[in-house]
């Protein structure tokens, strides 16, 4: 479900006042990386996957975003984030709706400016490491993809006051 559409004119009001251009490509509404793929390989750059997930225990809310094509292990993930194996899950689209106001299919890190403080943001080192031109995400709905620079995209994520968890995901766990 996507964002109510003047969520998407706010996410683009920011995004000006930045600084930051971006573009676009409006497609069909698409619920896996795998439906999006076809109509966004054009568009050269880091393609984004992203996972709401709660802690189990803190009932803690986590958005990470990985490269579209990694598999991700919750388990290994939770490791990682010093949360404990097996206390990682996927969090109800009624808790997405809540936190970054949008919903199945609509997962993006572009909704952090939404949040009030209740969501950490986990991002794959790839994004930034990876020599990509341009890093792509959902703006709030799942018929477009937005591209941005990995510089005006940590410049944006940082304006919503998260700072990233950066995890390199092909290090083995410590």
């Amino acid at each position: 479900m996507a964002a109510a559409p003047e969520l998407r004119q706010a996410l683009a009001e920011r995004l000006r006042d930045l600084g930051i251009a971006t573009v676009t490509a409006e497609h069909p509404q698409v619920f896996t990386v795998e439906e999006m793929m076809p109509h966004v390989q054009h568009m050269k750059g880091g393609h984004s996957k992203n996972l709401f997930l709660k802690d189990k225990k803190k009932k803690g809310f986590w958005l990470v975003t990985v490269l579209h094509n990694r598999q991700i292990n919750l388990n290994d993930l939770a490791k990682k984030l010093g949360v404990g194996s097996g206390n990682l899950r996927f969090a109800d689209e009624n808790a997405m709706l809540e936190k970054l106001k949008v919903g199945q299919g609509c997962a993006t890190p572009l909704a952090l400016f939404c949040d009030q403080g209740d969501v950490r943001f986990v991002l794959d080192a790839s994004f930034l490491e990876g020599g990509h031109e341009k890093v792509y995400f959902h703006p709030m709905t799942n018929s477009a993809t937005m591209g941005l620079s990995p510089d005006d995209f940590l410049k944006f994520v940082r304006s919503t006051g998260h700072d990233p968890i950066v995890i390199h995901f092909d290090e083995d766990i410590k």
